[in-house]
């Protein structure tokens, strides 16, 4: 399993548009395609405007198919060209978990 964090920064003052065009359009078609959301975060402290988006896989393969099919989306396209002038930038990490780290999401399918 890999997590993927994303980072978003915002434009300073359109982190609240981005959020409000986010739930009311792309977070549906996210879900649908990605499927395991990890968790969605602010930042309060630290770098501010920051959104902070994480999503699970069970390989780098996986995630590659499940990012293609959301590219291909003709929704996903009508979005990203309305969210994309509210960034600044964006940043991707994997995350690996650690040994003794079962996620919940796994516990519910044993």
């Amino acid at each position: 399993m890999i997590v993927e964090q994303r980072t978003y920064t915002a434009i300073p003052g359109k982190w609240r548009d981005y959020l409000a065009l986010y739930q009311a359009e792309g977070l549906q078609i996210q879900q649908r395609i990605l499927g395991r959301m990890v968790g969605y975060y602010t930042t309060e402290t630290g770098p501010l405007n920051q959104i902070i988006h994480m999503w699970a896989y069970t390989d780098l393969n996986e995630r590659a198919e499940r990012r293609a099919q959301l590219a291909a989306d003709p929704q996903w396209q009508a979005y990203v060209a309305k969210m994309l002038p509210l960034l600044q930038s964006q940043e991707s990490k994997f995350l690996l978990p650690t040994p003794f780290f079962k996620p919940q999401w796994q516990e519910a399918q044993n």
